[in-house]
């Protein structure tokens, strides 16, 4: 499989392997194997070097703009007056309506390893309550789960990325896939800003463990639903609850894990 995306760049690899067997009466194989691009992007904010991203090489912009987002150094489109992606596509320039207004000293280039990690700055402590009235059914929950695990082709070639995607109680709005759980939830933000979509009264699902960060960055989009299929952090619960988020964990095999909030997850959609 060679995946190539807009950018002309390959989203997988094919490598030599050998694969070795439990059973000894099987011998080792050599045969080719399908894995997971790793792409370098150089973010530079009103021409100052701010951070180096470890990524899948696909939605560079959203990521770009969603992580400068995250990071609180925009909160809109209105702040973005120029994106620019080089040739190479491993570095993208970014000029903001108010050039250095947001910088901060402690904002000094860093490179993120693909897992993400803290960004440049650690989480604000962010004490407003997300308010929404949204509902949702375990049948809606699991039909998105549904429609989740089937979107990433990626996974499906090399099982080596995360899924992210903004929904609403019926369909997937936004879907995204990167090597980092971080860094797909940021192009899934990102491409929020730059289309103008809201995330009020919306759904987030990510594949990866949903640890403070992870409920930090629906927090401060005011999203009041998130849900994995892999596990929440202990942080991410006490976060998750003291904003008013319904944190859902678990989404598999027919079952799920309500952690906080509960109410908003309804027998029959009322």
């Amino acid at each position: 499989m060679k995946k190539r995306n807009i950018y002309g760049l390959d989203m997988v690899d094919t490598i030599a392997i050998v694969r070795i067997y439990k059973d000894s009466k099987e011998k080792p194989k050599s045969m080719k194997d399908t894995v997971a691009a790793e792409h370098a992007l150089t973010i530079r904010l009103d021409k100052k070097e701010l951070v180096t991203l470890l990524c899948s090489p696909e939605k560079l912009e959203s990521l770009a703009v969603g992580f400068l987002a995250s990071e609180g150094l925009v909160k809109g489109k209105g702040d973005l007056k120029e994106i620019a992606l080089n040739k190479n596509k491993d570095i993208i320039e970014i000029e903001t309506a108010e050039p250095g207004k947001k910088i901060r000293d402690k904002a000094s280039q860093r490179l993120i390893g693909s897992s993400g990690g803290k960004g440049i700055s650690s989480p604000s402590l962010d004490h407003h309550v997300v308010k929404s009235m949204l509902t949702i059914t375990p049948v809606e929950i699991f039909s998105l789960i549904e429609e989740f695990v089937h979107r990433s082709e990626v996974f499906e070639a090399t099982g080596g990325v995360h899924s992210a995607a903004l929904c609403d109680t019926r369909h997937i709005l936004v879907f995204s896939e990167d090597i980092g759980r971080h860094n797909a939830i940021d192009k899934v933000l990102g491409e929020c800003v730059l289309k103008g979509i809201s995330t009020d009264d919306r759904i987030v699902i990510t594949s990866g463990r949903v640890s403070s960060e992870i409920v930090h960055k629906a927090l401060k989009d005011n999203i009041p639903l998130l849900i994995s299929k892999s596990a929440p952090t202990n942080r991410g619960i006490k976060l998750a609850a003291d904003a008013g988020i319904t944190l859902i964990g678990f989404v598999r095999q027919g079952r799920m894990n309500l952690y906080t909030h509960t109410r908003r997850v309804v027998s029959d959609g009322t």
